[in-house]
């Protein structure tokens, strides 16, 4: 069964795919959900794109490519002064300057921003990667997906986190 790991509260469940498609016509009502992809790749940035252009929600998606955009950002500082915080985040770990784990643990100490689900999106498959992650406080890590084909589990991710996590 191909699905997706999350964890909320330190406790694991998997969600199948063939479990949200019924939630079609709840998430046609809910309002446009923010997200910010912190994202160097540009091949990266167009797949997460496509794959979001399928989703049964209203998106407004902003990308920044480097931890430091990322938190000036989060943080409404500069030249996002007036940027919207986003309602979700999905965070590459190997970036430019800060990495993913370091924004992470900003995100987390930040009374203003603690609060905010947060998706790592990466290659990294390795053990110390994914535990390091969650400890840190990520909703969940999800592995890049090589090709298109497996690209719709982006989409399950969010939309999961956004029926599950922001809504409730």
């Amino acid at each position: 069964m191909l699905g997706i790991k999350t964890r909320a509260d330190k406790a694991f469940s998997y969600l199948s795919l063939e479990q949200l498609p019924e939630l079609e016509t709840y998430m046609q009502e809910i309002p446009t959900m923010k997200i910010l992809l912190v994202e160097d790749d540009p091949g990266d940035v167009e797949l997460t794109q496509q794959a979001l252009s399928e989703s049964q929600l209203a998106l407004d998606l902003r990308v920044v490519s480097n931890g430091e955009s990322a938190l000036a950002f989060l943080r409404q500082e500069g030249e996002y002064r007036s940027a919207e915080r986003p309602d979700l985040v999905i965070l590459d770990l190997n970036l430019p300057g800060l990495d993913g784990q370091e924004i992470l643990a900003e995100i987390r100490n930040d009374p203003h921003l603690k609060l905010i689900p947060v998706v790592i999106f990466s290659t990294s498959s390795a053990p110390e990667d994914i535990n390091n992650s969650y400890e840190l406080g990520a909703n969940c890590y999800l592995q890049k997906p090589a090709d298109l084909e497996e690209a719709p589990l982006i989409v399950q991710c969010v939309e999961n986190f956004w029926i599950n996590v922001v809504q409730q």
